[in-house]
């Protein structure tokens, strides 16, 4: 089935995974408005997915909620998958043509594109940039792995107006060899050992991350780092590269890359000219925020805008929620939720953070990760509370052969607050900054995050 908007219309669709952060919903909504026959398939029970289901009220949809049934997906025209879906499900295999909110939105616009990926940051990044263009032409669009499906503005794009998409690799993954995605812009914010629950190695977790650039042509962009796959990947892309690095590089500059040098941000095409885009007065601490405001603004220029709206507009970017999130103070004591940190290499650099040791709430549900690098991260801290989870049973060893004390495990978020209070001052900060997965005591990393929050509002 070629896919297009007709021939969407009165075909016989199952969109696999409901789900409750939007992206089922808005393919869901996009699909019965375009005149499809709709199925919803969902493991999740009706009380579970019934925010999700009041929210396409009204749309002729026919659910199926608790269970697969095979004829929904032997008798569809076309299967949607949810990125959480594995690709080796047995239902899947049955379908005649299997697409992803991503791949549909490819195939049906052909917008300027900003494509972004990466272990960490890209959140923060996308976000940034997002904020940023948005000064310079309000109709530019975000969505992706930001819980955004971009199916729920395409009905509002106008041809020229910019998207950005953030990327996991996952949806990546989905998109496989096909030429689809061909980014003006594509970004690696790095590439850190995560997802090991989802990928046989280590290797195969890279090659998707790598599809973001596979069909670029020269002319585009592509931006990588300094991590140890990066010459791979400047050696692979067919696009113009670029690189940014955490400090200036040793001289002589020959151009195409980016830096960081004295808390600010700098940029050059040629060596010889060399622009500040990231400037010393940012509103969140941190040199990993530091390095991706440096991304975001190299994205920015590369995208036609004048360096000085990306420093204004970068100074004013105040982060995103559940990253290093800002969202209290009490008696003194500042509150950070920090809940998307779902890899160790993000707890060691939210604790990297301040200046002052911050007292620290981590630990949950392992995803196949390794925790050395908390080893000496974590000496770090003030205090280090445990929440209980097999991903805390894989630190509790990294922090006793490094003889740091911790305190916990926690059966519950608000015990593990709790006790953390009782030895913050003020002056001091208290993040929650996991490192490991959401899953036994909270839906996900966003509801981790909310019953933080909540948490903190009833000290």
């Amino acid at each position: 089935m070629t896919i297009t908007r007709n021939a969407l219309k009165d075909s016989k669709i199952t969109v696999m995974g409901l789900g409750l952060h939007g992206g089922g919903i808005a393919t869901a909504r996009f699909l019965a408005e375009a005149g499809a026959r709709v199925t919803v398939t969902d493991l999740g029970s009706p009380e579970k997915l019934a925010s999700s289901i009041e929210q396409l009220s009204g749309l002729d949809i026919q659910y199926v909620l608790g269970e697969h049934r095979e004829k929904d997906f032997t008798e569809a025209d076309l299967v949607i998958k949810n990125p959480a879906v594995p690709s080796g499900s047995p239902f899947l295999k049955m379908a005649k043509q299997i697409e992803t909110d991503i791949s549909l939105f490819l195939q049906l616009t052909d917008n300027p594109l900003i494509a972004v990926t990466g272990s960490k940051g890209k959140s923060t990044t996308v976000s940034a940039i997002h904020h940023v263009m948005k000064m310079a032409d309000p109709r530019t669009r975000l969505g992706g792995n930001i819980t955004v499906s971009p199916l729920s503005f395409i009905n509002e794009l106008g041809k020229d107006d910019l998207v950005i998409l953030e990327l996991s690799s996952w949806q990546l993954h989905d998109l496989g060899e096909r030429d689809l995605l061909k980014p003006d812009i594509a970004l690696i914010t790095n590439i850190m050992y995560d997802h090991q629950n989802r990928y046989s190695t280590f290797r195969d977790y890279v090659n998707d991350k790598k599809l973001i650039y596979r069909n670029q042509k020269p002319g585009q962009v592509s931006i990588f780092g300094e991590d140890s796959w990066a010459e791979e990947f400047c050696s692979e892309s067919r696009g113009d590269v670029y690189r940014f690095f955490q400090n200036k590089p040793s001289e002589p500059i020959t151009g195409r890359c980016g830096w960081l040098e004295e808390n600010r941000g700098f940029f050059t095409e040629s060596g010889s000219e060399i622009i500040e885009i990231v400037p010393e007065t940012l509103s969140v601490p941190g040199e990993h925020f530091r390095l991706n405001m440096l991304i975001a603004g190299m994205v920015l220029y590369k995208a036609g805008l004048k360096p000085e709206l990306i420093r204004e507009g970068l100074s004013g970017f105040k982060g995103v929620p559940h990253r290093m999130e800002h969202f209290a103070t009490k008696e003194g004591i500042d509150f950070y939720n920090d809940s998307a940190a779902t890899i160790p290499e993000a707890v060691a650099a939210a604790v990297e953070s301040f200046k002052n040791p911050p007292v620290l709430i981590t630990g949950g549900t392992d995803k196949e990760l390794k925790f050395e690098v908390l080893g000496d991260a974590l000496k770090g801290a003030k205090g280090i509370f445990l929440l209980e989870g097999s991903g805390t049973d894989k630190i509790m060893p990294v922090l006793r052969r490094n003889g740091i004390s911790w305190n916990g495990p926690y059966k519950s978020l608000k015990e593990a607050l709790e006790e953390a209070y009782k030895i913050a001052s003020r002056g001091d900060a208290i993040i929650l900054s996991p490192g490991c997965t959401s899953f036994g005591m909270f839906l996900n990393e966003f509801d981790r995050g909310d019953r933080f929050r909540e948490l903190v509002g009833d000290l």
